[in-house]
């Protein structure tokens, strides 16, 4: 095991966005005095050349790579050459710095939609690259793929100590919430929420409501990630879950109980489903000692409570950019 210390400099990319905020929020609990954060404004994490000047100016002695394009199945199927540019660039440029800067450990987090399609279930991480992708998020999962070689590549050519985390679908404070281009989670709470205030008595949900899902609250996440760094140092990657999964419709029976309960649920099957099923074998996590706590109905409780008081609950929808850095 290796005990982190916190008065070292730790780098959180992406630290605005769903993940890296939760990071964020976790290590100042925790303790830790010197969290290193920057803005787009500050870095252009896709500049290689300005990414390597601030690794050498800050020397940060930990990284928690967070930051990425991300979105949900529309904007992933119809923008797939940015979502393939701008995530290779995210990881080469800081990847590549942390090396040249001699991190002591790095912390990548890839995604779920990296397996196959059509792999078995739960997903164990050994079924990565045994089958077709899933066409819908072909350029995002690419991308990911590629950033979790690479953090093997250094470790076998620089003896980098570079580990990846591959985490399922995730939700709550700082989530995107743009009805079109967030992911299923926070797209149904604002639909939900904008159809109660409307005083609609319906709901539409894009596909037949038959895909499982499975969905872990972002501060369960970031527990893992800092398990992680402290816990494991293998090439391989682990699976961060919470190992059970609901359907589309059954998420949608939730989130109307919690916020909309008079009104009625209407799929629109003309809109795709996505992978059939995306449910993580969490095996490996467990027996590092981490376990995921927020159960999903309370999970929901807290994100739409954090919705209701935050800027997405006046928010021009069509000014949202969909980056989590």
């Amino acid at each position: 095991m290796m005990r982190l210390d916190l008065d070292s400099p730790i780098f959180v990319t992406g630290h605005r966005g769903l993940v890296g905020s939760s990071i964020v929020r976790h290590l100042e609990t925790l303790g830790f005095s010197r969290i290193l954060t920057a803005g787009r404004d500050v870095l252009d994490l896709r500049d290689a050349w300005s990414v390597s000047k601030w690794f050498a100016d800050n020397r940060p002695r930990y990284v928690i790579h967070a930051a990425g394009k991300v979105g949900g199945i529309w904007a992933n199927q119809s923008q797939q050459a940015d979502f393939l540019h701008d995530n290779t660039l995210l990881h080469t440029s800081v990847l590549r710095a942390a090396m040249e800067a001699e991190v002591e450990k790095l912390l990548y987090l890839g995604s779920s939609c990296i397996y196959p399609r059509d792999c078995p279930q739960p997903i164990k991480e050994e079924y990565l690259l045994q089958g077709p992708l899933e066409r819908t998020n072909y350029g995002y999962a690419i991308a990911k793929i590629s950033g979790l070689l690479a953090c093997q590549a250094y470790r076998d050519q620089y003896g980098c100590h570079f580990i990846t985390a591959m985490p399922t679908n995730l939700y709550g404070p700082n989530d995107n919430f743009h009805t079109e281009y967030s992911h299923v989670l926070p797209a149904l709470i604002r639909r939900f929420h904008e159809a109660r205030q409307a005083g609609e008595n319906r709901v539409v949900i894009w596909g037949s409501g038959t895909p499982r899902r499975e969905f872990l609250h972002v501060d369960d996440l970031a527990r893992g990630c800092l398990h992680l760094l402290e816990h494991y140092d293998e090439p391989e990657p682990v699976n961060l879950g919470c190992g059970q999964d609901v359907t589309i419709r059954q998420l949608a029976e939730i989130l109307r109980e919690q916020i909309h309960p008079e009104c009625e649920l209407e799929f629109d099957r003309s809109k795709p489903d996505g992978t059939p099923q995306k449910l993580l074998d969490v095996t490996r996590a467990h027996k590092l000692g981490w376990k995921a706590e927020i159960e999903l109905p309370e999970g929901i409780a807290r994100t739409y409570q954090w919705f209701c008081q935050s800027k997405w609950n006046h928010v021009d929808v069509e000014s949202v950019v969909m980056d989590a850095d």
